[in-house]
């Protein structure tokens, strides 16, 4: 058999109600609209293994622009310009590929069950597309300075984006947050509107 609610508990329900839709209704119309399906979430197996295939295929990238370029300075002519800047290309695939191979890191039990596959190198957003960036930068940059040292230059992009990147992510919400006052106003609105809705209603 059903029980119906107190009338008193259905007057408090209908004012809650009506003061988030006042409090709510300007924020809505200055949020976007997510897109409609559900949010797909990977398996530990599954970021495992794309994990490996991540870390062999910019490890394969970065020994293929190494070689070619290696190859072809024995060809022509060593000096030491170029051979600081391969050991400085060097440094970034090794500094780049341990920093995504330690963050790869599974974690497996005594009995060799998968318990943490390790953070998701493939993550939209994550740190690891900062260096991937960074060893497609390289190696795009290596190649091409076998038509000119000119394009060693193009290197100064990696620091540019990480000023971006730092400016983006840290300093500007951090120079433009919002005060606490508001979401303080906030509350005390809905607590003096529930007050009065509450009056109108007794």
């Amino acid at each position: 058999m059903l029980h119906a609610l107190p009338i008193r508990e259905h007057k408090t329900q209908l004012i809650q109600f009506k003061v988030s839709i006042i409090i709510e209704l300007p924020i809505l119309g200055r949020t976007k609209r997510t897109k409609k399906g559900k949010v797909l979430t990977k398996g530990a197996k599954q970021i495992k293994e794309e994990n490996v295939s991540t870390l062999s295929f910019y490890i394969y990238m970065a020994l293929g622009a190494m070689g070619m370029h290696f190859v072809t300075m024995m060809l022509r002519e060593f000096n030491a310009l170029t051979i600081s800047l391969m050991a400085f290309s060097a440094i970034i695939y090794i500094g780049s590929y341990q920093f995504m191979s330690y963050m790869a890191r599974a974690t497996y039990s005594e009995s060799g069950q998968l318990l943490d596959p390790g953070v998701d190198l493939n993550m939209e957003g994550g740190i690891a597309e900062h260096f991937k960036d960074l060893i497609i930068l390289t190696s795009g940059v290596q190649i091409l300075s076998l038509i000119s040292n000119y394009f060693w230059l193009l290197w100064l992009l990696a620091p540019l984006r990480g000023s971006w990147v730092l400016w983006k992510q840290i300093l500007a919400p951090w120079f433009f947050a919002q005060p606490q006052e508001q979401s303080e106003m906030n509350e005390k609105k809905m607590r003096k509107l529930e007050r009065k809705m509450a009056k109108r209603y007794q």
